[in-house]
């Protein structure tokens, strides 16, 4: 994957299983400070303050930062397992949880380990993992007569409308994957006989299509 790419999950969710009476609760959100992971950890450790472990993993960009925790269990056997499970699936900038009601059986190491790792991954595919691409956010202001044009060629080029504001003119906000936003500059440029000129205001990240 690119430099301008990466996968990161959708949605906070969560999503929970029992085996052998131990009941294990995965909770998955995105996040991008270590802040953010930190606030999620304490309010899943606050509300399951009854529970046996809250053990945690997540994952951050800005830093390469990689942090998990065994919250008690046998170390190796929980917090290591759930952040594999970010790590093969290619995840970042996001944090699981995965709270446990100890249920009376021991399930031993190896079991411990599939149980966590079942859970975390329960968890990712509740809050769904999407791809991020950079992207420029611009703005187009053209007259009334080239507004239909320009509408259509934002989506088949990839892009994504995001506000229109109708004045005198009309302003039509959109995003586009950075790699693409030069040749719809000049498809613009060229289909309004050189009148329209897209005008960049930021690079961000945003969902690829």
């Amino acid at each position: 994957m690119s430099m301008d790419e990466y996968y990161t999950l959708k949605q906070e969710a969560d999503d929970e299983y029992v085996v052998k009476h131990s009941r294990f609760i995965s909770y998955a959100l995105p996040v991008q400070t270590q802040e953010e992971a930190v606030a999620f950890i304490n309010r899943i450790r606050a509300k399951h303050w009854d529970a046996t472990h809250n053990v945690y993993a997540y994952v951050l960009r800005d830093g390469q930062i990689k942090r998990y925790s065994d919250d008690g269990e046998p170390q190796g056997t929980a917090g290591m397992p759930v952040l594999d499970v970010l790590l093969k699936e290619e995840l970042s900038d996001c944090c699981v949880v995965v709270t446990r009601y100890f249920g009376g059986i021991l399930l031993g190491g190896g079991g411990l380990v599939r149980a966590y790792s079942h859970s975390a991954k329960l968890g990712v595919d509740a809050a769904q993992k999407i791809k991020m691409a950079l992207c420029v956010r611009a703005s187009c202001s053209c007259d009334y007569g080239f507004y239909g044009k320009l509408s259509a060629m934002i989506p088949e080029a990839g892009g994504t409308i995001e506000n229109t504001d109708f004045t005198d003119r009309v302003t039509v906000g959109f995003t586009i994957p950075q790699g693409l936003y030069e040749s719809f500059c000049a498809a613009v440029f060229d289909a309004s006989l050189g009148k329209v000129t897209p005008t960049e205001q930021e690079k961000l990240y945003a969902p690829a299509k």
